[in-house]
């Protein structure tokens, strides 16, 4: 399939918020298939440890995501509507002001920026419109790539679960980052609004 071809059916999807380079659209139950299909991607599958299951349990997942008002999912989509990458803030707690970043990029569009442009955006989300405090976001301390984004966008690490994640049969540690309101608020980049 051309990117034509995957951009026409989501180029009419309403923009909520907005990147220097993209934008973001809720996520819908009837995007569970093209989810699965970035979720199939072996890199995807290592880095994040994020096993495809059967598409019916993901679109029953998306599905209660609509209702979870915990967490807050999103298709990033081009400006030509090619969906590139999944994103969310989850478990969102607005008593101690805190929740997760996660974030999942069709790997045709890894490397090209657009991860710390939509973790940019989402942290805009998290601090601009929504009362949060800190925003955390877990990776493996061998996944380079999404360190290294995390850190493009503010993002501090601040220790290691150690051995807290098992994948192919051996245990990983996995390192926990986050970005505090005042850390935000210090950044000088334009901010989602500025993107209108």
């Amino acid at each position: 399939m051309s990117e034509d071809e995957e951009a026409a059916p989501y180029a009419a999807r309403e923009r909520f918020w907005r990147g220097e380079h993209l934008a973001f659209t809720p996520m819908e139950p009837d995007d569970a298939e093209l989810i699965q299909h970035w979720r199939a991607d072996p890199v995807a599958a290592q880095e994040i440890g994020v096993w495809p299951g059967p598409l019916h349990e993901l679109h029953e997942r998306l599905v209660s995501y609509v209702e979870d008002r915990t967490r807050d999912d999103f298709l990033i989509l081009l400006p030509d509507g090619t969906p590139i990458g999944h994103i969310a803030l989850t478990d969102e707690d607005f008593v101690d002001g805190t929740a997760e970043a996660y974030l999942l990029l069709a790997p045709e569009h890894r490397s090209k920026g657009y991860g710390a442009d939509a973790l940019a955006a989402l942290t805009d989300l998290a601090f601009g419109e929504l009362p949060l405090h800190r925003v955390e976001a877990v990776t493996h301390t061998g996944n380079a790539a999404a360190l290294a984004t995390l850190k493009r966008a503010g993002f501090t690490q601040e220790g290691v679960r150690r051995s807290s994640c098992l994948h192919r049969g051996r245990r990983h540690d996995n390192a926990l980052l986050a970005l505090l309101r005042t850390e935000w608020e210090a950044q000088t980049r334009p901010r989602a609004w500025d993107h209108v």
